[in-house]
């Protein structure tokens, strides 16, 4: 197996240790890494800060290699060049997705800081097929999320036909998706697209199998799925 480079939004020292990360990334972290040794226990992990991308050092270290990359964060450079770089870049651009799903779709969406999202439908993209985890909710104190939330049939056909539309037109390639939305009494706001497994699938470790973290390795190496099961569990983090 390769070599495999998480990058994240955090200074890395050279212990290894995140300088001034969150638990939340901590976390993150250390489920993607999980999964992979469980998985692909030969690979060499690297953990990267975003902001080192930018040295020249580091931009000619990684052309010369050919490494998986595992983002999990939204803020790279537009140099940067992985396979999901346009995926990447198009859900950086939240007004932009914001105005497809308005005129091609209909939705609503979050109108610069108001109505912003405070649920998240989980989205496992396969090279096969689409799965969806339940949707993840935000906690009562910070740092803390639910799974799952319960929704109507009505409202969960709705929000698959956005996430299946919106993949659609960025030719979204296999990963996990976070849709990010509120409701409005009975209505879909839309508000934004994670193009990996960001904060909000903590939830899932403990109350999804495979959890957010490893079905999105699964996806990153082209291995099928078959289904999600939820064993209700919610988790918070200090």
């Amino acid at each position: 197996m390769s070599r495999v480079i998480i990058i994240v939004n955090s200074e890395v020292k050279a212990s290894g240790k995140h300088a001034g990360a969150s638990p939340v990334t901590e976390k993150m972290v250390a489920a993607l890494k999980s999964a992979i040794a469980a998985d692909s226990p030969t690979a060499t992990v690297e953990v990267v800060a975003a902001t080192a991308l930018w040295s020249q050092a580091s931009q000619i270290q990684l052309q010369n290699s050919n490494p998986i990359y595992c983002p999990l964060t939204i803020q790279l450079p537009d140099w940067f060049d992985f396979p999901a770089r346009d995926i990447y870049k198009a859900c950086r651009d939240i007004e932009g997705r914001r105005q497809w799903v308005e005129r091609h779709l209909a939705y609503k969406t979050s109108i610069r800081d108001s109505w912003l999202g405070d649920l998240w439908l989980p989205v496992v993209l396969t090279a096969k097929k689409t799965l969806y985890g339940e949707v993840i909710g935000e906690g009562a104190i910070p740092n803390s999320y639910e799974q799952p939330v319960d929704l109507t049939n009505e409202l969960r056909k709705s929000l698959y036909y956005l996430a299946d539309r919106l993949l659609e037109s960025l030719s979204a390639s296999p990963a996990v998706y976070l849709l990010q939305f509120r409701l409005i009494g009975k209505e879909i706001v839309f508000d934004r697209l994670w193009p990996f497994p960001a904060a909000p699938a903590i939830a899932s470790i403990g109350s999804q199998q495979p959890d957010l973290f490893a079905c999105h390795w699964q996806c990153l190496l082209g291995k099928p799925l078959r289904n999600l099961k939820n064993i209700s569990k919610s988790l918070t983090l200090p």
